[in-house]
């Protein structure tokens, strides 16, 4: 058997051929897991309570029979899991759109997701069994069905990156799909805003984390610092590494300079290796692109043991550009909450390889709905933007109290 060459703990992208995984519609798991959520919840992401506002909105449009997209922002691994909660308190089961990588982790967890109302997309190809199965989900308005517009686990609950637009078309398919097939049917997309807060001493939950990341960088304890200080002084000296890695020496300049001159230092080439230069869109888009030119072969099995080792570099460094993206310059500013400290600190496990960071507690979840918003099949190319998505982004920021996205270079 070959050895796979390095690649982060957390890598989302494999070299297993794909198989389309689809959903279950039965209710016994879904009710069977549910006895044993709030405990998973408490256990393994320090949830502890939780609240929902808008219920009313949701519970309209399913009254309504429409076709439901429930679309959240994603800033935590807990995310889906946590929606587990909403089902409960409505008494309605949804299903999900899963990235790939989470049915090839293991049978068992493949078969379970399948169970609990998931399936499988494959984000780095064009999935047409998993669109298929979502719009038609959604037109025949089965179940409500939750997509992720964001496209990544963001680690920061106050910032909203790019919204991808696969939500748009799979939208609009649908839509069109329920117009035909029932008169005056419609598809209409909640926006649901998840936020996260802290109810517990920080200190005490992120001294230990600290000291053991520490002690990785061979330094003595840093315990004589106030905590904020102590998180900026190892962002920094991670900063720098990353620098020494990819330049062969630290880099001056303001955090946001040295951070934006190493994403280029790290994408660039691969871009112009792999897509002739090509460099469009965010910065999550310009990794898909990426990935879709590097691993056709490499799951064919088509390439040398040679060529292999080098794509599996080079996925490598992607995933690095998409860490470093993840590394908000002004996150921490001058009076940052103590979700914000442990969110970056989660972000700093995750650099140094760490496969699941220590989930802190007490947390408490506010889940918000919006006004549903009602999907015109036909998209008006007239305007500057997508109409749709600029409507969930506003929808979801003004809930959520935050600035407009962060942008896309």
């Amino acid at each position: 058997m070959k050895q796979k060459p390095l690649a982060p703990a957390h890598s989302v992208v494999s070299e297993k051929a794909y198989t389309f995984v689809p959903p279950s519609s039965g209710n016994f798991w879904p009710w069977l897991f549910g006895n044993y959520l709030t405990r998973y919840l408490k256990k393994n992401h320090g949830i502890h309570s939780w609240e929902i506002v808008g219920r009313e909105k949701i519970e309209a449009s399913l009254q309504a029979g429409h076709g439901i997209i429930i679309a959240p922002n994603h800033s935590r691994p807990s995310d889906p899991m946590a929606l587990g909660l909403i089902t409960e308190a409505l008494g309605q089961n949804f299903h999900m759109m899963a990235s790939a990588h989470l049915f090839m982790n293991s049978r068992f967890q493949s078969w379970l997701l399948s169970r609990l109302g998931a399936f499988s997309v494959y984000r780095e190809g064009i999935d047409r069994e998993s669109l298929k199965m979502a719009t038609d989900i959604i037109a025949r308005a089965q179940r409500p069905l939750v997509i992720f517009p964001e496209g990544v686990i963001t680690r920061t609950n106050d910032r909203l990156i790019h919204l991808q637009e696969g939500t748009s078309f799979i939208a609009r398919t649908a839509a069109k799909q329920r117009a035909e097939k029932i008169p005056g049917g419609k598809v209409v997309v909640h926006p649901l805003a998840i936020r996260y807060t802290f109810h517990g001493d920080p200190e005490s939950a992120l001294n230990p984390i600290l000291d053991r990341i520490e002690t990785q960088l061979s330094w003595q304890r840093q315990n004589n610092l106030a905590l904020q200080e102590r998180v900026v002084k190892l962002g920094h000296a991670l900063l720098a590494l990353k620098e020494l890695e990819y330049f062969g020496t630290a880099q001056s300049g303001s955090i946001p300079e040295r951070l934006t001159r190493l994403l280029d230092q790290v994408l660039t080439p691969l871009e112009q290796e792999w897509l002739h230069g090509r460099n469009e869109g965010s910065v999550v888009q310009r990794v898909k692109n990426l990935r879709k030119a590097i691993l056709p072969d490499l799951v064919a099995g088509t390439v040398t043991d040679e060529d292999r080792t080098h794509r599996w570099k080079c996925l490598y460094d992607i995933d690095v550009a998409q860490q470093i993206f993840h590394f908000p310059p002004d996150y921490l500013g001058k009076s940052p909450t103590p979700f914000r400290l442990i969110e970056t600190v989660a972000r700093y496990e995750e650099a140094l390889g760490v496969a699941t960071p220590a989930e802190t507690g007490p947390i408490h979840i506010k889940f918000e709905f919006g006004e549903a918003i009602v999907v015109d099949p036909v998209r008006d190319k007239k305007a500057p933007s997508d109409p749709l998505m600029d409507q969930l982004r506003n929808s979801l920021t003004s809930m959520l109290g935050i600035a407009q996205e962060h942008p896309t270079t």
